[in-house]
């Protein structure tokens, strides 16, 4: 078995961490030492110790063990160990802990399957997950679990794993191997809160000074800096698990809160570890009108450029593209103001339905379409000094006067705001002058 198999806590005691979920006093430590146990969602990085608190937890309860990983098992898998679970508590009253690896891959009719085992109580639910639960488990199963949020490991944690794979007679090394205090301190950085990572790191470097097995057999051998740092590649980062979404939300957040500096370092802390540069270029694409919008007209040309030279010349070379752009987000005057028109006109859209285009708005380039009154009324903009008929209505009826856009003053958009004003200024006086007129006939021939 791998190391870190092999040195997986047997009790509560061994286990390494996450005082905060499952110290002395925790609500998670008391249900357990009260012999009470509730189904769980485990979430948490790689190598934190989902799997090990799952297997004590069974054992200090006296639970039967069972579990599926759901990269290979389906429904039917599923069933079967509830219907052993039922069993084994019928005959004989034992409690079943069913764990289930990576549950997220779980689709929904493989979630809603584990719902009457867990609802009847036939089995306990132990998942493990690196992806956020809120968004990848049905609420249903979500609602019958405690979630339990688990968190890298610290570096003293981490320095007592490898103290212990380096001592222990039967798991470990037997007291084979020692460890400079620069090779300690380069497997810390190696795991970066992930324990299997380190122990990996230190299995291979072992391995490479011929102590591969555990126990206190041969002569001791010292480990340095240089044995062990070519053992695991220098950045721990999972595109699919939560600290991708960390990653990018700091990089979104840093462009957000105008620092040119944290933009620019998790951009290129996320290139460097492998993150897809499409991916990135795509967010910028979307920042630059989400969160600057009018406020710097170049903002956009500036991201959409970057995302063609990315396209163009690939990295390296783009990583120049991509930090120019990533720069220039940062630094730009900021403005939600397209956010929140976009997200007023969809509430209206989703409030109001699909009301009827008015008449002067229809499509009139067709056969018949003025026998119909399309098109009749409509005011040609052009005809009109500074291209602007004040007099047009372009909404629906019900929602004239409804405004969506509301410019700020940051940046370019001072100007913008100007120019809105001007044109609703211009608009509201001649529709006020239009109420005031004693003729009840319109432009468009309707009364």
């Amino acid at each position: 078995m791998p190391l870190a198999a092999r040195l997986r806590p047997r009790d509560l005691d061994e286990y390494v961490g996450q005082g905060h979920a499952l110290g002395p006093g925790t609500a998670l430590r008391s249900m357990l030492d009260r012999g009470e146990l509730r189904s769980l969602i485990l979430w948490g990085p790689p190598g934190v110790g989902k799997t090990s608190l799952a297997t004590v937890i069974a054992a200090h309860v006296d639970a039967a063990w069972t579990e599926l990983s759901a990269v290979t098992s389906g429904v039917k898998d599923v069933r079967r160990l509830i219907e052993e679970g039922r069993t084994r508590q019928q005959l004989r009253d034992r409690r079943t802990v069913l764990f289930i690896d990576e549950i997220h891959r779980f689709n929904k009719s493989q979630q809603d399957a584990l719902l009457p085992g867990v609802e009847a109580g036939w089995v306990t639910l132990i998942g493990a997950t690196t992806e956020n639960p809120f968004f990848e488990l049905n609420a249903p199963l979500l609602s019958r679990c405690q979630l339990v949020r688990l968190e890298p490991l610290s570096g003293e944690d981490v320095r007592t794993l490898i103290e212990r794979a380096c001592q222990d007679p039967d798991r470990g090394f037997g007291g084979r191997i020692h460890l400079d205090v620069e090779a300690v301190d380069h497997l810390l950085h190696i795991g970066d809160g992930d324990a299997r990572a380190a122990l990996s790191a230190l299995e291979v470097a072992a391995s490479a000074a011929g102590v591969g097995e555990p126990g206190p057999d041969g002569d001791t051998v010292t480990l340095s800096l240089d044995d062990v740092a070519d053992a695991q590649q220098r950045f721990r980062y999972d595109k699919s698990a939560d600290g991708h979404y960390d990653q990018v939300s700091a990089f979104i957040k840093s462009l957000r809160g105008s620092d040119p500096d944290a933009a620019a370092y998790w951009l290129l802390r996320m290139l460097e570890s492998g993150e897809d540069p499409r991916f990135l270029a795509r967010r910028m694409v979307i920042f630059a009108s989400e969160d600057v919008g009018l406020a710097d007209r170049q903002a956009l040309p500036i991201a959409v450029a970057a995302f063609d030279a990315l396209d163009k010349v690939g990295l390296p070379e783009a990583r120049f593209a991509l930090t120019h752009a990533a720069i220039s987000l940062a630094v730009a005057p900021k403005s939600n103001s397209v956010t929140r028109a976009m997200g007023a006109a969809l509430e209206a859209v989703r409030r109001h339905g699909n009301l009827d285009v008015p008449a002067h708005l229809r499509d009139s380039h067709y056969k018949g379409a003025g026998d119909l009154g399309h098109g009749a009324g409509y005011d040609y903009p052009h005809d009109h000094p500074g291209g602007f008929a004040p007099q047009q209505r372009y909404l629906p009826e019900a929602l004239d006067g409804k405004r969506f856009y509301e410019p700020s003053r940051h940046g370019h958009e001072g100007a913008v705001a100007d120019r809105v004003a001007e044109l609703r200024e211009q608009a509201a006086k001649h529709r006020k002058h239009q109420r005031t007129d004693p003729d009840p006939r319109r432009k468009d021939g309707r009364t």
